[in-house]
């Protein structure tokens, strides 16, 4: 019988034999083929065995992976989804090299690929609200001060509970205290050996001090590394070779062969043995290679806490309590009782709890912690503020429009912690290079003993087993593996720091050769608050005012940036807004409507055409004068005359001229695409110097436009904020959206400017060139460092200049390239962008 049934959970090809392996060993399995890329096994057996059968093997082997019937697995992924926590102490962790690409973890352990320690995700979530406890009775848990109802004492805040990141560091503390204690006399005792009338032979003969040293090996083995062996073991077991299989077969051969020495001194031969005819041991190899790498997973724990600094940073940025107003009084909450449209008062000082709109009131704000500028920006009623960022001098009441995981800085966090999993294409190539690392260093190791042994000098054995021990020893896949999602993780959260949210490695790594920058004009490059600066008539039998009252109860109904602009200017002049039918919004080109039994549209000439109303040359030539201001100008139909106009303008932003020219002095060449007519858009491109721009562009048209310049072999970025700009945003190499745009327009592109102002695309490109750099210097020391050290393990410069590598050494030098790949990721932290 042959089924073929999906699979939920695998992302790379060690996922998948995996899977195929674990299937293959069921009971009654003939064959079982696993395919990536359709995520489908396909089952050979010799009777029929139920579907629970298998998920019950995959479920007992960690339960990573799930088997369904085809078709039913979405409802499964979202069942798991809603089940897995978030947060610190609820457990969401993650490999830091990624080597399941984003999967996660919901417990602390080691990746079940590379062995290393998996990292905890910081989260909004971590941020309980305050409680308090009896220090007498710590049972006694309140949400709020009082006296304990037991003994009455006044109850005390309780202290959270640590992170996993703490404990893991703690207890590699502990265990390296314990380690060092013990190989410390371990080293001393060893390396007597080379004094003349050694003192130590005073006290009992060698053979003993042999055995002292096996004793005090064995809590560093047993104990405090023994992680090291079981990850190694594992590592064979499912066949996904890495650092530790090597330190595992290296301090394993190293303590097994002097323990073998110590107990059947007779079966080896007398180059192993010393002048008093005990078997040479090497427990202070073995220990002082397993301290030394413990010393380096320490490093790692710590230097691998400060690579997602930026976002605890903004974690501490999320106040957790609150003053809300309440039938005239304050009353102070915890931030998760927030509700939408509750009155919230800010007092000077105070950070803003949720993101939301002041009602009442005005002050400065400084949200140098979300956009990176450290101008306090001034704000007043109606004006939007966000969570996290910090009042001025003056109180205020807002209403809270978005709570929780809504909340902008809920949002940058989790955009933070998504984009620090992702995978940048040039890790495709570490990738490659670790598939083949281990195996091959094996063999090189094994190669190293037998071109000892046989031509290496007496005792020609000692050295084939000390020269291979230090092969194995020194080569480090982990600097290779960690050597872009470090880079990537702390350039990840520079940019949050700076406005710039990226949304996945992918991007960072294409930003870097975009050699194109396609911008929108309204909301991009013009402030996208646009103000009516005149309306007009065409016809004498209709007042300005009437053509006013049609435009504004035409506009009611949308939502676009100008009809807000003139539903605003028409409550300031008292229009009376009349009743509308049948409107809808022609994309790109306006609006129509039937009111009082007319056919209205409102919109640019190609809405006129759409509506069958002639402009005539007179009223285009009225309309030209202010388009060469860089104004728009909009047409009023009715039953298909055309009868009036409004002006609107919108200032371009003040950083939008310095911004482009800091792009183009970078090779970028800027192209400007826009929906209104030539003459405003030819307007704004003479004040920003810009020689391409394209006007009367609709959304399609963006959109061909970017597919051309990609056929022409451009790299291409695109830059808008709208709705229109959604499509050409998905197709550009890199979108990227303006925080003060639209939803539609954030969620296809790949960066998200937080300020929406094109100095952002400078510091994204700043950014992008930076972490690309830092990757480059990442890959290329941790390959110099093991096409160098592992040949200088198997000892090629003995024969030029009689120079040998200790294992020990080896040891320091393999625990302290992966810590230097982190170091060096971590300078990204002092960037300026």
């Amino acid at each position: 019988m042959q089924h073929t049934y999906h699979i939920h959970g695998m992302t790379c090809n060690g996922c998948r034999s995996h899977v195929e392996e674990t299937l293959s060993k069921v009971e009654g399995v003939t064959k079982a083929i696993v395919s990536l890329e359709k995520a489908e096994a396909t089952i050979e057996m010799e009777s029929h065995i139920p579907i629970e059968t298998f998920q019950e093997a995959l479920k007992n082997d960690g339960d990573r992976y799930s088997i369904h019937k085809q078709g039913e697995h979405h409802q499964h992924a979202e069942d798991k989804k809603k089940k897995q926590p978030k947060g610190i102490g609820t457990g969401t962790f993650y490999c830091p090299m990624h080597c399941e690409g984003d999967k996660t973890y919901n417990k602390p352990g080691d990746c079940p690929v590379c062995g290393m320690d998996l990292v905890e995700e910081q989260n909004l979530s971590a941020i309980s609200k305050a409680q308090w406890t009896c220090p007498m009775h710590p049972e006694i848990v309140k949400d709020e001060a009082g006296a304990c109802p037991i003994c009455g004492m006044d109850l005390v805040p309780l202290q959270p509970d640590l992170s996993a990141e703490e404990k893991t560091y703690k207890k590699l503390v502990k265990k390296f205290w314990i380690a060092s204690v013990f190989t410390i006399p371990i080293f001393l005792i060893a390396m007597s050996e080379m004094l003349n009338n050694n003192p130590l032979y005073n006290i009992m003969e060698q053979k003993y001090w042999n055995w002292v040293q096996l004793v005090l090996s064995i809590p560093v083995v047993f104990y405090a590394t023994w992680m090291f062996f079981e990850r190694a073991y594992k590592s064979i077991k499912t066949w996904n070779l890495n650092m530790f299989t090597l330190i595992g077969i290296g301090a394993g051969v190293a303590w097994l062969f002097s323990v073998f020495g110590m107990v059947f001194p007779e079966i080896f031969p007398n180059q192993f043995k010393t002048q008093s005819g005990a078997v040479h041991v090497y427990f202070e190899a073995a220990t002082v290679i397993l301290t030394l790498v413990l010393l380096g997973q320490l490093l790692e724990a710590r230097a691998h806490s400060k690579t997602n600094s930026a976002v605890k940073e903004l974690l501490k940025l999320a106040p957790n309590k609150a003053q809300k107003i309440v039938d005239g009084k304050e009353i102070e909450v915890s931030i998760d009782e927030i509700k939408l449209n509750d009155i919230l008062k800010v007092k000077p000082g105070d950070k803003i709890p949720v993101d939301g709109v002041i009602t009442e009131g005005n002050t400065s704000i400084d949200e140098s912690m979300i956009t990176g500028e450290p101008i306090p920006v001034n704000k007043t009623k109606d004006d939007k503020v966000s969570s996290g960022t910090i009042n001025g001098n003056q109180s205020f009441l807002m209403k809270a429009e978005k709570v929780g995981s809504d909340t902008l800085l809920s949002q940058i966090i989790h955009m933070v912690n998504d984009a620090s999993r992702s995978r940048a294409p040039i890790q495709n190539l570490a990738d490659k290079v670790s598939g083949y690392f281990v195996p091959v260093v094996v063999i090189i190791s094994v190669a190293t003993f037998i071109v000892w042994s046989i031509w290496g000098p007496e005792p020609a054995y000692v050295y084939a087993l000390v020269n291979a021990i230090a092969v194995l020893i020194i080569a480090c896949p982990c600097a290779l593996g960690l050597a872009t999602p470090m880079s990537v993780m702390v350039g990840v959260g520079k940019g949050a720091q700076n406005g710039v949210l990226i949304k996945n490695a992918e991007a960072l790594e294409k930003m870097d050769k975009v050699d194109t920058l396609i911008v929108d004009k309204t909301g991009t490059i013009t402030e996208g608050k646009p103000t009516v600066e005149t309306v007009g008539a065409f016809n004498e039998a209709l007042s300005e005012k009437e053509v006013l009252q049609y435009i504004v109860s035409l506009n009611t109904n949308s939502e676009h940036p100008l009809a807000e602009a003139t539903v605003k200017y028409g409550k300031e002049h008292n229009a009376v807004i009349l009743k509308s039918e049948d409107f809808s919004a022609v994309t790109g080109k306006g609006v129509e409507a039937t009111i009082n039994g007319k056919k209205i549209a409102l919109g640019n000439p190609k809405m006129m055409e759409y509506a069958k109303a002639d402009i005539t040359s007179k009223m285009k030539d009225e309309a030209k004068s202010y388009q060469k201001q860089g104004k728009t100008v909009s047409y009023l139909s009715i039953d298909e005359t055309v009868v009036g106009y409004v002006v609107i303008g919108d200032k371009i932003k003040e950083t939008s001229a310095k911004a482009i020219k800091a792009l183009q002095d970078k090779g970028i060449d800027v192209i400007m695409l826009t929906g209104d007519n030539h003459d405003t858009a030819q307007a704004v491109a003479s004040e920003l110097n810009l020689a391409d721009f394209k006007a009367s562009m609709l959304p399609e048209d963006k959109l061909k436009e970017v597919e051309k310049l990609q056929e022409n072999g451009k790299v291409v970025a695109m830059a808008g904020d709208g709705i229109n700009d959604a499509p050409a945003l998905a197709k550009s190499d890199v979108g990227i959206a303006m925080g003060t745009g639209t939803d539609v327009a954030i969620e296809s592109a790949m960066i998200t400017l937080v300020k929406g102002d094109l100095h952002g695309i400078v510091k994204a490109r700043n950014l992008s060139d930076a972490v690309m750099k830092n990757i480059k210097q990442n890959l290329f020391f941790a390959l110099i460092y093991n096409t160098l050290g592992v040949p200088v393990a198997a000892g090629v410069l003995f024969p030029f200049f009689g120079v040998l590598l200790s294992p020990m050494i080896a040891a320091l030098a393999m625990s302290f390239s992966s810590v230097s790949v982190i170091a060096n990721a971590l300078r990204l932290r002092t960037i300026k962008i």
